[in-house]
């Protein structure tokens, strides 16, 4: 049997003060609300405690000896903590100066990531879309134009070429 999770912890915790609060108020209709809004952000606080842990394991680095080389793999999980716990806003979030806000973290930080190791000449991951960005689904091929000729391009440098 594995122990329980903080998260587990968490969510008892947070029915208890439910049901406090229930018996304070007297309103079953409060208590619902509350649990409800609870339950609504439970996908959100998994998804930032599975960040948080994957940063703090990723930052347990053995030194090397070379400080540049310590400093980027300390600041690599650290900067893609920052990425998944943005990205979990993104998919989650309401406000909208705050998803902002997430974007903007998500493309920083993913630069500064690249910077670091460029720095260091390490070579790049390859390029990946990020988790929260759905593959669109395969357009169907559009028919031919009767008449249409293959042997026709147009210039798109200047498309008005074609008309002078």
């Amino acid at each position: 049997m594995h122990p329980p999770s903080p998260y587990t912890g968490r969510m008892f915790l947070s029915v208890v003060i439910v049901l406090t609060m229930s018996a304070l108020y007297g309103s079953p209709a409060f208590a619902a609300r509350l649990l409800t809004a609870a339950s609504d952000e439970t996908p959100f606080l998994a998804e930032n405690n599975t960040a948080m842990t994957r940063m703090m394991d990723g930052m347990s680095v053995k030194p090397t000896g070379d400080v540049d080389s310590d400093f980027v793999a300390l600041m690599v999980p650290h900067h893609q903590g920052a990425i998944d716990m943005a990205q979990a806003e993104l998919r989650y979030g309401h406000n909208e100066q705050l998803r902002r806000i997430a974007q903007e973290i998500v493309v920083e930080q993913q630069q500064e990531i690249v910077a670091m190791r460029v720095a260091l000449g390490q070579a790049l991951p390859p390029s990946a879309p990020a988790p929260d960005q759905q593959k669109p689904a395969a357009l169907p091929t559009a028919p031919a134009h009767a008449g249409s000729d293959d042997n026709r391009q147009m210039n798109m440098l200047n498309p008005m070429r074609e008309n002078q």
